[in-house]
């Protein structure tokens, strides 16, 4: 018994700083770093950081800047030992318009940026956000949800819960954390 107790309280804790509040985007990190470093004892800590884009990113370029200006934030005004950001955004594609994330992750040397997959948005969904609507509020209205952008989001309206945001962020943050956990092989494509 007492071994057990010793190697609990050995364990090293990891400190990871999210780029916002909302309990989707924390629990996400928490649970893609907690996988990729299951003996640490997680810390996670979500903090209000600008994103410099709109409220809601029209273009893959904004979703992927506004990740990018949450995550520097979070390294100049935080300590840690993992910066995440996660963005939302939508854009029009070949084959229509679409949702999707991207996901920077930073240990302050190194950065990986993630996308996730993307969820195809019927057009009336895509044509009230380019009005100026946030698509968490377009989903709660046609689906009389009450703020679902913190909870299953779009992807889990539209997908008859059988995906969630939670889960389509946790996947892209452990894609993200591939050139910091393996630093050596991607140092080339860093520098």
């Amino acid at each position: 018994m007492a071994t057990h107790s010793c190697s609990i309280t050995s364990q090293r804790v990891l400190t990871v700083v999210v780029g916002s509040r909302n309990p989707v985007k924390v629990a996400a990190a928490r649970g893609a770093i907690s996988r990729l470093f299951p003996d640490h004892k997680i810390e996670c800590q979500g903090v209000d950081a600008p994103s410099g884009v709109p409220e809601q990113p029209m273009t893959d370029e904004e979703t992927r800047l506004g990740a990018i200006n949450r995550c520097q934030y979070c390294i100049d005004h935080y300590q840690g030992d993992f910066f995440v950001a996660i963005e939302g955004g939508v854009d029009q594609f070949v084959d229509g318009p679409a949702t999707f994330a991207y996901v920077v992750i930073s240990n302050g040397r190194q950065q990986g940026v993630g996308r996730s997959c993307q969820l195809p948005l019927p057009m009336r969904i895509y044509q009230a956000l380019t009005q100026g609507e946030e698509l968490g509020d377009v989903m709660d209205r046609l689906f009389n949800t009450t703020n679902i952008k913190q909870k299953g989001g779009a992807i889990g309206l539209l997908t008859q819960h059988q995906a969630s945001r939670a889960g389509v962020y946790e996947q892209a943050c452990i894609l993200a954390m591939a050139p910091i956990l393996h630093s050596k092989l991607y140092q080339s494509h860093n520098e």
